[in-house]
């Protein structure tokens, strides 16, 4: 008999708390967010149901530029596994589902900010200069409570080209 697996899909309203306590799971990987932000942003989520229960998320957000026509990326956020359910391939299809997602806006780059970067680089992102992404790094970062700057913080930032002929391996 097979393990039943979770069926990732768009986040509604009433999901809104289980993201919030799956986010929270995760103190030390994962930025904190306020359920009223969550619920401003549900439809920016992605969520994987297994029987009703949420055990694992992934968002997005836009990063506008001051120039529209350059270089628009969107960040993704907020990956988190029910810690039973990781290396079972769980966060690679929450990651390849919220690409998917975004790619019919046609960033130019996809980006995270990680304290995982080996998972993220097995998907096909690579590091890049925290200074590249610096409307990120004041829209979000300069707020942080945990460090003193976003050059002193540990997380490391990442790059997806998402016109790259080349797929992530499997």
């Amino acid at each position: 008999m097979s393990t039943p697996q979770p069926v990732i899909r768009k986040a509604c309203f009433s999901d809104g708390p289980a993201i919030f306590r799956r986010i929270k799971s995760h103190p030390n990987e994962l930025v904190p967010r306020p359920i009223s932000d969550i619920m401003l942003n549900i439809d920016r989520f992605l969520v994987a149901d297994l029987d009703g229960e949420i055990v694992g998320t992934a968002s997005w957000a836009v990063l506008p530029e001051l120039d529209t026509a350059k270089n628009p990326s969107i960040e993704i956020q907020s990956v988190s596994v029910r810690e039973d359910m990781q290396k079972h391939g769980l966060g690679r299809r929450m990651v390849e589902a919220a690409l998917a997602r975004v790619a019919e806006f046609k960033p130019d780059q996809v980006i995270v900010l990680t304290f995982t970067p080996s998972f993220f680089a097995r998907l096909g992102f690579v590091p890049v200069s925290k200074e590249t992404l610096m409307y990120k790094l004041y829209k979000g970062c300069m707020n942080c409570a945990k460090y003193d700057s976003p050059f002193t913080c540990p997380e490391v930032a990442m790059a997806y080209n998402p016109r790259s002929t080349k797929a992530p391996p499997p």
